[in-house]
């Protein structure tokens, strides 16, 4: 989804839009850096809080998509948004039950 969106801030209509590119294409990036990290903590209880940045994350995603899909500036992109959204809400989804199954399980401390 990173690529994704770094491909469609490329686009023209984001120009002089202030922070709008920069922040779409953070927050996107802190979805991946936010699972990288905590899993390079090393316990289940680490790994879990950065789950839920990631998950965040992805939902800030989901929320500037909706305001791009608003602005006239960007009805030409409706169709990359939809399936920016659609893609932030699946990663939402997965990285819940990942969450979900790593509280459920046995396996404490060290991973």
């Amino acid at each position: 989804m990173t690529a994704l969106v770094f491909n469609l801030t490329e686009d023209k209509s984001f120009r002089f839009r202030g922070d709008l590119a920069n922040q779409l294409q953070r927050a996107a990036m802190s979805i991946p850096d936010n699972i990288a990290e905590g899993f390079e903590r090393g316990t289940t209880p680490e790994l879990i809080m950065f789950l839920y940045g990631a998950k965040g994350s992805a939902g800030e995603v989901r929320s500037i998509g909706h305001v791009l899909d608003r602005l006239p500036a960007f009805a030409h992109l409706k169709s990359q948004i939809s399936d920016l959204q659609a893609r932030a809400s699946s990663i939402s989804r997965q990285i819940a039950g990942w969450a979900q199954s790593l509280r459920e399980t046995d396996i404490r401390g060290q991973r």
